[in-house]
This record gives C-alpha cells, structure tokens and sequence, in this order.
C-alpha cells in the first residue's frame, strides 16, 4: 500500500518538476531494531519515483558503516539529501507529517543547486570560516 495519496502524488509531482540538477536520497536503514527504517524506505523510494531528477539509494547502516560516517550519519533511519555536492542535510526518523515538506524544500533547493537567497545574506555567509552545525527538532506534540 502506498504511502502518499493519488491527489498528493500529482501535487508532489508538479512541484518537483522544477528540480533542474539530479537529487540522490542516500537512506541508511539497519534491518534489525529499528522502529521506523521500513517506513522511512518506503517513503524514500515513493518520492524518489516521482521524478526523474531523484533516485533512492538505500544502504545498511551496519554494512556500509564507512560510508555512513563519511557522510556522517550516526544513526537509523537517515536521509542525507545530495545533489552537485553534499550540502550536508540531513533528515532522521520518518519524513511524515510536518517533516515531509521540508523534505520537499530540501529536494527542491538541492535539485536547484542555487540556495536563492538574498545577496546580503550570501555576503554574511561568506564570512563564516568554520564549519557550523545546526540541528532543527520537530515535534507535534
């Protein structure tokens, strides 16, 4: 049973069709313990063939724990979102509810390859000389 709707799947589609740069959805999933991999791959792969700029790799977190941390991801289920270059954005747990239009954003903003900000902004941005971590949690309650 699919997990996104007929009516949400031709929105969806629509909506992806400005991705213009190829978009690979590298999900890291672990076969035992773990509560939400199956749904998360499921999602993956359905919105993956919504486009045909998008494709679904799925990895083993244990099997290919190399190319987990180099892409460092520390734990399941994981959606690192690249495109040109790694971006590092990352998504954990299942991307439902209000996480699954930011996954959308991502998609569209890596797909893009230009982060369409205001010049100003860039001109700040390009003053930060180390790496920066920044983590957004999601709650509905």
């Amino acid at each position: 049973m699919s997990l996104i709707k007929d009516d949400d799947r031709k929105a969806i589609t629509q909506r992806l069709s400005n991705v213009k740069h190829d978009v690979k959805l590298l999900m890291f999933t672990q076969e035992h313990e773990c509560r939400w991999c199956e749904t998360t791959r499921q999602m993956v792969e359905e919105v993956a063939g919504l486009s045909p700029r998008l494709t679904a790799e799925i990895r083993d977190f244990v099997a290919d724990a190399e190319l987990a941390k180099r892409h460092g991801i520390d734990k399941v289920p994981a959606i690192a979102v690249l495109g040109e270059r790694d971006y590092g954005i990352r998504f954990y747990g299942v991307p439902a509810g209000y996480e699954f239009t930011p996954l959308l954003e991502a998609i569209q903003d890596v797909g893009r390859g230009d982060p369409a900000l205001p010049a100003p902004l860039l001109t700040e941005l390009a003053k930060v000389d180390q790496p920066v971590h920044l983590q957004v949690m999601v709650t509905p309650t």
